[in-house]
């Protein structure tokens, strides 16, 4: 029986995120309902936000500007605090990137200067430049290509897709692909009751996604000339969608599963585009964890989540979502089949159940080839 002393000293984990824990959703489902895994395995942990809860609030609401540089500028004294503590820390993994504006100077010093072992996440193709429009002014300030040095510097790379993996592959030889999943157990943790004569379909997301919706607009007018049913929105802004019956519900960390169980069937319609294939299907899990049919475009990995006809169905041309939907809506019974089996495909390979050890290797030791 091993001592005390001579048992395996666990490493400690100092994180960098851009916002405080419970926030970000990207955060959330990314890393931390892995935190209490790593402590009870015996990890140290420290979690560092580049903002502060009221300067993360303020990127999300137009003008602010005094606000948002404030908030830039405070962050950026906490990552500079930030390097006189990580060096008590064995792994540093930075979510996305260390501070949202200019070169990847905090990186640098961290891998290069302080010689961290960096675990690089990102679930976006955070490379291809984009605008938000409340913050429209800043985005001539980011680095977009600050992501492949970041790659190539790190000691792994963890991603949400094989998209993100094929991109981080050319500038790290040691990727991992854990995808973004959820906590079957203790949040996704329920199933909707899909006996209902009165089913509703619904999408939720957020502003810089809410233009996806226009591809399946048609289809939903025409289906409510039809069939009866409800459209529900979730998302941080109502787009005021011009539907017969039309619900909008404003998006709160406190409700997202209820809220989600006013679905009786899922929606991610995508362009096919890089930004697009860069998704992590998270919408599609979300919905198939409650037992929701997703029902989805073939772009990136939504035709890996969703099994076409078996879990919730993948669609290309407005005729193909028109008999997908009407399908659905039609017949409670086989909501009910692919809500099960929804379900059954996130607890086995989207769950924090089935990727715990997953996320544990990121922080494992390479074993580097003996010469000769």
């Amino acid at each position: 029986m091993p001592s005390g002393k001579n048992a395996e000293k666990k490493p400690a984990i100092y994180f960098l995120a851009p916002s405080a824990p419970g926030i970000s959703p990207g955060q959330r489902f990314r890393f931390e309902h892995y935190l209490g895994l790593l402590r009870e395995k015996g990890y140290k942990i420290r979690i560092s936000s580049f903002y502060s809860l009221n300067g993360w609030k303020s990127l999300y609401k137009s003008g602010n500007k005094f606000r948002k540089v404030r908030a830039v500028l405070a962050g950026q004294f906490r990552r500079l605090i930030d390097l006189f503590r990580i060096p008590f820390y064995d792994y540093v993994y930075l979510y996305r990137e260390a501070a949202p504006i200019g070169p990847p100077f905090f990186e640098w010093v961290i891998c290069k200067l302080l010689r961290k072992k960096v675990i690089y996440d990102f679930d976006d193709a955070i490379w291809i430049p984009v605008s938000s429009e409340y913050n429209k002014a800043a985005s001539g300030l980011r680095n977009f290509g600050k992501v492949e040095k970041i790659c190539s510097w790190s000691y792994k790379v963890s991603v949400g897709n094989e998209f993100l993996a094929s991109f981080a592959s050319k500038h790290n030889a040691r990727v991992e692909l854990i995808p973004t999943v959820v906590d079957t157990e203790n949040g996704h943790n329920r199933m909707q009751d899909q006996e209902t004569a009165s089913p509703s379909i619904g999408w939720t997301g957020t502003f810089s996604t809410l233009p996806y919706l226009n591809l399946v607009l048609p289809v939903l007018q025409r289906l409510q000339e039809k069939i009866p049913f409800t459209f529900y929105v979730i998302a941080d802004k109502d787009p005021e969608l011009p539907l017969k019956h039309y619900r909008f519900i404003k998006w709160s960390r406190e409700n997202e599963t209820a809220d989600l169980l006013h679905f009786h069937i899922g929606l991610m319609p995508l362009h096919d585009d890089e930004i697009s294939r860069g998704k992590c299907g998270f919408k599609a899990i979300q919905y198939m964890a409650l037992g929701i049919p997703a029902v989805v475009s073939p772009v990136g990995v939504n035709s890996i989540i969703v099994n076409h006809a078996v879990n919730g169905f993948v669609c290309d041309q407005e005729p193909e979502w028109e008999q997908a939907l009407t399908t659905l809506l039609t017949d409670a019974s086989l909501r009910d089949k692919m809500g099960a089996a929804a379900r059954q495909q996130i607890e086995d390979h989207y769950s924090v159940k089935a990727t715990n050890q997953t996320f544990l290797v990121v922080f494992s030791e390479i074993k580097e080839p003996s010469p000769g």
